[in-house]
Formats: C-alpha cells, structure tokens, sequence
C-alpha cells in the first residue's frame, strides 16, 4: 500500500511543523494567565504555588500547558532526526501534521476534560513522534 504524498514536501513539513508544535506550547497558557489574574496580582509574585487556588479548567490548563513542553522536547528531537537523516517519506510528513492536530486538540481536551479526546489526542501525538523515530533509525541503519 502506497502512502499519499502529503501537500509540502517532507523536509518542509519536518520544520513548520516544529515551529507550529512550539508556538503550540502556549495554546493553553491563555486559559493560564486568565485564571492567574482572577487570583489578582500579589498571586502573581508566586506562580507555581498559586496552582493550588487557580480554578479547575485554569488547572487543567496549567497541566496541558506544561505537558506541551514535555511532548515539544521529544517531538523536535524526532523532526530533526528525521530532517538530519534526509528521511523523505511521506508518512514523515504525515506524522508531523498529524502531531501538530493533534497537538492543537489535545489542551482544548483537557480544559473542557473530555478525557476520551484528551487520551486520544495523546496516544495520536505520541504514535507520530515514535513514527519519526523509527524512520529516522532506519534510515541511517
């Protein structure tokens, strides 16, 4: 079965799709900062304490907001094994979309905690880095 072509080419795909995870990163610091500025701003001298007092959906937007650094890390590693071994098939380049949609949906997930979809969108993520990886290795080996 041949994979189809996805609309840029892989190398292309590898790096917009690092930018767009990182820029990703902050998707659900907005639901952060507001539920920070509702505590006022003497709670603001002390962010990671103030946890605790933030409201359940600006709690769970703290977790998905730093559960993005966690996944960022280990996916722009994966694209630039890919993009460093030349890797140019198009399930390369469908991996990365597929994790930055993934990615998108992931923090509205848990901040609406619809778990099924949050679960979901974390296994989807996850298969995408582990895919680059794996091409990555094989290339080279």
């Amino acid at each position: 079965m041949t994979v189809p072509s996805p609309p840029l080419a892989t190398p292309t795909l590898l790096v917009y799709s690092i930018v767009a995870a990182a820029v990703l990163v902050y998707l659900p610091f907005m639901w952060v900062a507001f539920g920070r500025i509702q505590l006022g701003f003497q709670a603001l001298a002390t962010p990671r304490a103030m946890t605790d007092k933030l409201s359940p959906t600006a709690q769970r937007a703290t977790w998905a907001h730093q559960n993005a650094f966690e996944t960022f890390s280990i996916f722009a590693a994966a694209a630039l094994m890919a993009y460093g071994t030349g890797v140019q098939s198009p399930t390369a380049g469908w991996a990365a979309i597929a994790f930055v949609v993934a990615r998108t949906f992931y923090p509205l997930f848990y901040i609406a905690n619809f778990v099924p979809g949050r679960s979901l969108m974390f296994g989807l993520g996850s298969l995408s880095t582990a895919i680059l990886f794996v091409l990555s290795v094989r290339q080279v080996g």
